[in-house]
């Protein structure tokens, strides 16, 4: 692993990360994942992960290298959901995978020098993130809380964990989190108030009629409500 790389995307995660745009191209109000990304990046956005199930391998490629090359004209973090092949190929920063997606610790063979996230739906999960934590062999750079409220970004999803399991969470497994899940504005100081600093969104940016004024929008209520 180059531990500086690793610790160099860490740290621009830990430090710069407060608002974590998702895409969702049919979720986007007739526009594509490439102007949902320019607008995101213009509000101001220092991380976005494209979530795409969707594209032909070809396009979806092709997509993610956009996606790589306008992160890097800002400086801001790309992370691929799910496909470590297209991460790979198109130089993303890291990945974020589900518990039925491919385990971390296998992505962490081929990519070293990823971030990697977890999403953790229930106490289980992140209790067993945490032993890995203890023992010194977890593959994974932060984890998801979620679905915080109820949500229609995924769908089959009937049980939503609310604010209070982030108190819950973080007690079993300390290492850096975001939140999803059915989050709106006005939630903001609610999650803020249970020790949320990253909140990871994809319709109530994606659907917004101006996309760059929501997103810079919610940094701006993340940081008032942080203080």
């Amino acid at each position: 692993m180059n531990h500086d790389l690793y610790g160099q995307r860490l740290r621009q995660f830990m430090e710069e990360v407060t608002l974590y745009p998702v895409s969702c191209e049919k979720l986007a109000a007739g526009r594509t994942d490439q102007e949902w990304l320019d607008r995101v990046l213009a509000g101001g956005a220092r991380i976005v992960q494209l979530r795409d199930k969707e594209s032909n391998d070809r396009d979806l490629l092709a997509k993610a290298r956009y996606f790589r090359k306008k992160t890097r004209e800002v400086g801001a973090l790309f992370l691929m959901n799910d496909r470590l092949d297209i991460a790979l190929l198109a130089e993303a920063d890291g990945m974020h995978v589900g518990q039925n997606d491919l385990p971390p610790e296998e992505i962490r063979k081929l990519a070293p020098n990823f971030l990697i996230g977890l999403s953790c739906n229930t106490a289980q999960q992140a209790k067993q993130l945490g032993h890995m934590v203890a023992s010194g062999t977890c593959p994974v750079a932060y984890f998801n809380i979620g679905p915080i409220y109820s949500t229609t970004t995924k769908q089959g999803l009937r049980e939503f964990v609310g604010p209070q399991a982030v108190e819950h969470f973080t007690k079993l497994c300390p290492l850096p989190f975001t939140v999803m899940g059915g989050i709106k504005l006005n939630q903001i100081k609610e999650l803020c108030a249970v020790g949320v600093k990253r909140i990871a969104v994809v319709t109530a940016i994606s659907q917004a009629s101006d996309i760059a004024v929501e997103t810079a929008l919610w940094l701006k209520e993340i940081d008032s409500s942080s203080r």
